[in-house]
């Protein structure tokens, strides 16, 4: 009760935009019209693909749009639903059911890319003279990326058809196990948010108690959550061999549209500046507490100096709306929307997902917020970042179902952009001194958990998938090797117990998208860059900004980043990135 009069009345989302219930008929007839529809597609393009005229081509693809933006209609409705009640039996049982039918329905439509994929350059040429093909080129285009580590239908119909009780299994059983958890924290039974939440407490005693008993907690799971992640790796490096994907990033690589050059360059670089940004920092940090070292439950502490007010929700959607309008109205209205409309689930509750995301659904809907809305200053800038998702998602949506989705790394660029919005708007108006330090070293907190915490991330998963291949990590050994990394990227003002070995363990990346954390490093960084573009030029940069989130999955980095003078494929731009954060801790330690 207490917690809900700090935030106010917090809002809850209406799926019925997408359906009114498990059972609706619009769910049930969608599904079985789609399956219908879905055979015929296939009895009719089934080894045809090949011989088709431009204008049929052009007409089978947008078909094949059409068939799957139904499919993935109903499967973000289930998504959405399974997220905010992962408890529930029933909510289990009809999401697993609505993923296996889905899954049988593709599977009749498999071969339809596969034989695109099959035209050699010439002939595909000859038909992209056709415009209503030619309008499909950026999906064609990236599409054919996969082709080198294309299976025959038959073996691709298989992992397509085992995925749910393989793969998907898997994630369904650490996600349901996670959101099942309960941690004693004061007397009491919290959550995984609950007890994340309690390690940025005021309390010192407080963030000791929460982090203590996520540990205690991850242990008792630690058997089950080791299990699923050396299956899921194991999984991966079965499918990337029969593939031949020569790494285990690579085929993340190609689904960002990002080569491999250029992610070893944001590593290195980020890496290489553990010294000058984290270690630097922590040591700050650990100055101003006192100490000579800063126990690992105090690394996201709230300074002494912090007042730790609790921001209520409508205060919290006016700060963030009012950054956005003060770049770009339209991109305030659209953002206005979400809070017009019954589009984000805010409060935090037992069996809801932890965390935060956007969910795009499909062009013909709209996006929904998922927030676990406790009213820190660090969940208005989550909300400014998620709100930044859905504006992204809007605006592409223009694009249509094929191609309004973004690669992950230019994906988190309107999110972090919209951050820096915010962080700018609340420091402008800021004329304490000791208030601007506190919002400052918030700021580049955030940020080096985005960077350089990701990048450990990255480099954890990355050894734990290299090792895998050699046979199964113990939950010993991937305690290790998560420890190694956090040293290395943390430095030596952060002290560690044993207690901290297992919390590789509550992180849900690794498990639901392997390899997808670097892409918030390079968002960060891209925005960083992109941030000091529009400092030194106003003049016409919301318009080209908004005209690149429209892109949606249309352009590839370069071409985005080109109107903006900017290019990641050269070593520099990390290190532009980079500097900004640097900066930021420069003028820190000038405060007094």
């Amino acid at each position: 009760m207490a917690k809900r009069a700090a935030t106010g009345k917090l809002p809850t989302w209406d799926l019925s935009d997408l359906y009114q219930g498990p059972d609706s008929p619009a769910l049930k007839r969608d599904l079985d019209r789609a399956e219908a529809d879905a055979g015929s597609f296939r009895q009719r393009y089934l080894s045809q693909v090949g011989s088709l005229s431009g204008a049929d081509l052009g007409r089978a693809i947008a078909d094949y749009e059409r068939l799957d933006e139904v499919l993935a209609k109903a499967g973000s409705y289930a998504s959405l639903l399974h997220a905010t009640d992962m408890e529930s039996a029933e909510v289990g049982r009809f999401y697993q059911t609505v993923q296996e039918r889905l899954t049988k329905i593709s599977t009749e439509l498999l071969f339809f890319t596969l034989e695109l994929n099959k035209l050699d350059d010439a002939a595909l040429e000859e038909k992209l003279r056709e415009p209503s093909v030619a309008k499909y080129r950026p999906w064609l285009r990236d599409l054919r990326v996969f082709r080198p580590h294309q299976l025959s239908e038959e073996m691709e119909k298989l992992l397509h058809e085992k995925s749910v009780t393989a793969y998907s299994a898997w994630v369904r059983l650490y996600d349901e196990t996670q959101a099942g958890m309960r941690f004693r924290l004061a007397g009491k039974e919290v959550t995984m948010a609950g007890v994340l939440a309690g390690m940025t407490d005021k309390d010192g005693k407080k963030r000791r108690a929460a982090a203590k008993a996520l540990s205690k907690g991850l242990k008792s799971e630690l058997k089950l959550f080791a299990l699923v992640t050396n299956t899921l790796a194991k999984d991966k490096e079965i499918a990337d061999r029969w593939r031949s994907y020569k790494r285990p990033i690579s085929s993340r690589n190609l689904g960002n549209r990002v080569e491999d050059e250029v992610v070893e360059a944001l590593v290195s670089a980020v890496q290489g500046s553990y010294r000058t940004l984290s270690h630097r920092y922590y040591m700050l940090k650990a100055k101003w507490f006192g100490v000579k070292q800063l126990n690992y439950w105090d690394r996201n502490a709230p300074l002494p100096s912090d007042a730790d007010r609790k921001i209520p929700w409508d205060e919290a959607q006016s700060i963030v709306l009012s950054a956005y309008r003060s770049f770009s109205p339209k991109l305030a209205d659209i953002g206005q929307r979400f809070f017009d409309k019954p589009w984000i689930d805010a409060p935090s509750r037992p069996g809801k997902s932890s965390g935060a995301f956007a969910h795009p659904t499909v062009p013909s809907a709209h996006p929904y917020l998922l927030l676990n809305y406790l009213g820190r200053t660090r969940d208005v800038m989550t909300l400014a970042h998620e709100l930044g998702h859905g504006v992204h998602q809007v605006l592409a949506a223009d694009q249509g179902h094929l191609m309004c989705d973004t690669p992950l790394t230019l994906a988190e660029t309107a999110s972090v952009f919209g951050e820096m919005l915010t962080f700018r708007s609340l420091l402008d108006a800021e004329k304490s001194p000791k208030r601007r330090r506190v919002l400052l070293a918030s700021k580049v907190e955030d940020m080096l958990n985005t960077v350089v915490r990701q990048v450990a991330l990255h480099s954890f998963e990355a050894a734990v998938h290299d090792e895998r291949r050699s046979g199964e990590l113990t939950p010993d050994r991937l305690g290790e090797v998560w420890m190694e990394a956090q040293k290395a990227s943390l430095g030596p003002a952060i002290r560690f117990d044993d207690d901290y070995r297992v919390f590789w363990a509550y992180i849900p990346h690794f498990i639901h998208s392997p390899f997808y954390v670097y892409a918030y490093a390079f968002g960060d960084c891209l925005v960083n860059s992109l941030y000091a573009v529009y400092q030194d030029a106003h003049e016409g940069f919301a318009a080209r900004y908004l005209e690149m989130l429209k892109a949606g999955g249309t352009l590839r980095h370069k071409e985005l980043l080109a109107p903006f003078g900017l290019d990641a494929s050269n070593p520099e731009f990390w290190s532009k990135g980079l500097r900004v954060i640097e900066g930021f801790i420069d003028e820190l330690e000038k405060m007094k």
